[in-house]
């Protein structure tokens, strides 16, 4: 079945940093926290697609650590079933395994390939690093060095070289470990946008206050990115549920990267939060309209469960 020219409703668009695409304020998240793409409902994946390419969204974030190359298999299948009539942006990710012995650069193209061969594309708008990064290699999980991201052959080369044969159009970061290492990472230049956790409970990313006890401090990495005129995706806009009052997803339960110790202490301060907010006022939202505020957020990847969820955040934009 092709669904095709969908009715596209007004959707708020923003430039991308230096890349000048225009992206939807609001981009569509295909990771395991809402567990949609990464579960196996193929005409549920299908109908929310659609409903977000009808609310005008035309970014889709996926990866291929999310539901292991599930989401990416589930993304592709649905848009080659949908056939949009208006340009679709797809971004995927690759992760360095801290042990693996080959080369950064073979990791990165074996990796690619496979995303594109599940995404059934021939190439993506956007390849970003989904290891976080830190002055030494595991200091955090998953991270990786500023040395192993710039030296030659690292991976920026890599991606340089990918984007010269059209596998990849644009580069991009993953905007989590140290600050110092983030930021040496980013005032490199070589590195086209970011997606960093920013939302009204932990917004460090984006201000220079200090944070609360046991937080990440992402050390207003967005200051730098706008100096380098880089693009951003504010992502954990909803703080993995806490912030809209949800239990915590069976991703939450088992990740190391935003545990579940993280998401309890963002419940109880949501809590607080919400008694603060005026009456009749929508934490979905306000936590939206919050990470979008800011100057250098270009989107806001959501990870959406159901059509009527796309409806609410989009009309959430547009009022």
């Amino acid at each position: 079945m092709v669904i095709a020219n969908l009715k596209v409703i007004s959707m708020q668009y923003r430039t991308l940093g230096r890349t000048g695409i225009k992206v939807s304020a609001i981009s569509f998240g295909a990771g395991p926290v809402s567990g949609l793409m990464t579960g196996t409902d193929a005409n549920a994946q299908r109908n929310v697609v659609v409903a977000a390419i009808e609310a005008g969204i035309n970014w889709f974030d996926t990866a291929p650590g999310y539901g292991a190359g599930s989401s990416e298999a589930n993304l592709g299948r649905a848009l080659s079933e949908i056939a949009p009539a208006q340009p679709i942006h797809i971004a995927t990710k690759v992760r360095i395994p801290l042990d693996s012995t080959e080369s950064i650069s073979d990791i990165i193209r074996r990796s690619v390939e496979e995303s594109l061969q599940r995404l059934r594309v021939s190439s993506v708008s956007l390849l970003q690093l989904h290891n976080g990064v830190t002055s030494g290699r595991g200091d955090e999980p998953a991270a990786i060095t500023p040395d192993d991201i710039l030296s030659r052959g690292g991976v920026a080369d890599t991606f340089d070289r990918l984007r010269e044969e059209g596998l990849i159009q644009h580069t991009g970061l993953t905007g989590t470990g140290q600050p110092s290492a983030m930021k040496a990472v980013i005032r490199s230049g070589r590195f086209d946008t970011v997606q960093t956790p920013y939302n009204a409970l932990n917004p460090s990313a984006g201000a220079t206050s200090p944070v609360q006890s046991g937080d990440t401090d992402y050390g207003n990495i967005l200051a730098d990115c706008a100096e380098t005129q880089m693009g951003v995706f504010a992502i954990r806009v909803f703080a993995a549920g806490a912030l809209l009052g949800q239990v915590p997803s069976a991703h939450t339960l088992k990740t190391p990267y935003f545990p579940l110790d993280l998401y309890q202490r963002d419940a109880a301060r949501a809590e607080l939060l919400r008694a603060k907010l005026g009456e009749g006022e929508s934490m979905t939202e306000f936590a939206l309209r919050f990470a979008l505020s800011h100057s250098a957020v270009s989107s806001a990847i959501i990870g959406f469960g159901s059509p009527s969820h796309v409806a609410e955040l989009a009309h959430a934009v547009r009022h």
